[in-house]
């Protein structure tokens, strides 16, 4: 009796073993075809581990990118207006630049920015460039030359002007006079490579509560690059009916 219950029992584990043994083929094979199924039908750039990682995951909400502003503002002008930027020079290399409008009317890209004083001249009606150029203020005087050039600016016309290296050394009493004609209160204090940018309008009057001038004068205990100040800059909108 003991005899037969032990050959029933082994009985029993053999046949578990086995059912386990086919089971464990069963599920291999199925492995391996849906696995050759999938090489084989499935091209191989439609999953990747990336792609698997992220199921599962929670979407993340994230904020749109801020809108580029003209000029690269921070906030946009209004419809009815100019959008300007003016940026002197900093350190040996780092030219002015002028934006009017979204359009870049100086910039070294540009090749028309040098050393001294950066002039923009802008057809106030239209917004369109009139005219550009730089003159040199430290290794010759051309006080003269950048006269003309603001005189024979049309009325109507906006004057945007920024330094690069040294617009100060060379700068007549007479050219001063001129520039503090258009508005400026900072033109007779500029000195030895102070940065200065300065916007001003012939024949209309800008609004007061735009920025219309900033300097920065070098100062070896301040001075960011070695023996320049920082640059500096301004920026705003203009109404365009003011004419």
């Amino acid at each position: 009796m003991q005899k037969n219950l032990f050959h029933l029992q082994n009985g029993s584990k053999l046949k578990e073993i086995l059912l386990r043994l086919f089971a464990f083929l069963v599920i291999s094979l199925t492995a391996w075809y849906l696995g050759y199924f999938a090489a084989v039908n499935v091209p191989q750039n439609a999953i990747s581990i990336e792609a698997l990682q992220e199921i599962g995951k929670k979407p993340v909400l994230r904020a749109p990118a801020p809108k580029r502003q003209k000029c690269d503002h921070w906030s946009p002008c209004s419809p009815g207006s100019f959008a300007y930027r003016i940026l002197s020079g900093g350190g040996k290399e780092r030219k002015a630049k002028i934006c009017f409008e979204d359009e870049q009317l100086i910039t070294e890209r540009n090749d028309n920015t040098g050393s001294g004083i950066n002039i923009a001249i802008v057809n106030y009606k239209t917004g369109k460039l009139r005219s550009t150029n730089f003159f040199e203020m430290w290794g010759r005087d051309q006080s003269n030359e950048m006269m003309n050039l603001i005189r024979n600016a049309p009325e109507g016309s906006l004057i945007l002007m920024a330094t690069h290296d040294d617009g100060s050394t060379r700068l007549k009493n007479d050219a001063k006079n001129l520039i503090e004609e258009l508005g400026s209160k900072e033109i007779k204090n500029i000195k030895f490579r102070s940065s200065w940018v300065f916007i001003a309008s012939k024949g209309f009057k800008l609004p007061d509560n735009i920025q219309k001038e900033k300097i920065n004068h070098s100062d070896q205990t301040k001075n960011r690059y070695n023996g320049w100040p920082a640059e500096i800059q301004i920026e705003g909108c203009i109404p365009r009916n003011l004419i």
